[in-house]
């Protein structure tokens, strides 16, 4: 079966490492039709919205995308794009991987995953200013919002998802010992949906700053991590850290019907161009989206092939201290396929 996907190269170092991961994904004879379309800077360049209609359009008809990094322009009426797109499809969950590529780090054999929840808590953006003794800006007010749809929805899918990559335990992060009703909601609604699973999945609970230095001081004791928004955003960074930092760090959006996997890192204008950005963050989203394509061996493949690469270190890009292009490298897990 060939899948047809919406791909959006973005802009900066987007269109550079793009076309290096189409290249090993070519290498690996994945079964995809690309529909490219523009978004971000690429989009405004080429006399389009900075989120055109026709991309929303294509994502809609293929259900499934893969995005390079987008700037959002200062002052262009988007807080960012990506939370436009995760918003208009409502990708309600975050999932984000951390798996050791560079040895010699602190640790070796990283292996946990971070599920966010994608649409609410303080990051829903209901905020405003209180005016006071003539200060319109004396008091700013900003809005938890947790609900019990929400936090049901993102629950389930941490279990489902543990389910199915044959994961031991799932981890609840809350503060609910301090933010009584909206961390208490998740909380109990997570309690609810994990007595569904306590038959297949280990269960427990923690607050969000333990488990911060909890994944400092023994991240091996974690499997599948879920947690409300922001502090989804921090611990999944914190977790890349772990593992060689956001050039390794992939992410998938995932709603109902939709699903768009992107490299989390920015669009670093400084060396676009260059032919010098790694491209391994959105390899190993394409990567996700392999998996959810129902491609797992396809993509264990390239990471087998990207790490062999990385391990190395005669092709790799100046970030993992080598002298390679990213076209250089890429071709070089291209030829490093089993």
């Amino acid at each position: 079966m060939v899948h047809t996907v919406t791909l959006i190269p973005g802009d900066g170092i987007g269109p550079g490492i793009t076309e290096a991961v189409l290249q090993v994904l070519d290498a690996v004879n994945a079964p995809i039709e690309w529909d490219r379309q523009l978004a971000g800077l690429a989009a405004r360049d080429a006399g389009h919205d900075l989120l055109p209609q026709e991309t929303l359009d294509s994502i809609e008809r293929n259900r499934y995308a893969l995005k390079g990094p987008l700037t959002t322009p200062v002052g262009a009426g988007f807080r960012s794009i990506n939370v436009a797109l995760r918003k208009h499809f409502d990708l309600f969950a975050n999932v984000r991987p951390a798996r050791t590529v560079v040895p010699g780090g602190r640790y070796e054999d990283i292996d946990l995953v971070i599920v966010r929840e994608n649409t609410e808590g303080l990051y829903a953006g209901i905020e405003h200013y209180i005016g006071m003794r003539n200060d319109p800006k004396a008091v700013a007010e900003s809005v938890m919002l947790i609900t019990r749809y929400g936090s049901e929805r993102i629950v389930r899918h941490a279990f489902d998802y543990a389910v199915e990559h044959g994961r031991k335990k799932v981890t609840l992060v809350h503060k609910a010992n301090i933010l009584k009703c909206t961390q208490g909601l998740f909380l109990d609604v997570g309690r609810e949906v994990a007595r569904h699973y306590r038959d297949a999945i280990e269960f427990e609970e923690r607050i969000v700053d333990a488990t911060a230095m909890a994944l400092v001081l023994d991240p091996y004791q974690f499997d599948v991590i879920v947690t409300e928004n922001m502090f989804g955003d921090i611990l999944s960074d914190q977790a890349a850290g772990l593992v060689g930092g956001l050039g390794f760090a992939p992410g998938a959006n995932i709603g109902k019907d939709t699903a768009i996997f992107e490299a989390v890192h920015g669009s670093a204008p400084d060396i676009a161009g260059r032919n010098v950005a790694n491209p391994c963050g959105l390899l190993l989203a394409a990567c996700l989206m392999l998996d959810h394509l129902g491609l797992s061996e396809r993509a264990e493949r390239i990471w087998r092939a990207m790490r062999r690469t990385v391990i190395a270190g005669e092709t790799v890009t100046p970030d993992l201290g080598g002298t390679a292009g990213t076209d250089e490298f890429a071709a070089a897990i291209a030829a490093n396929l089993d």
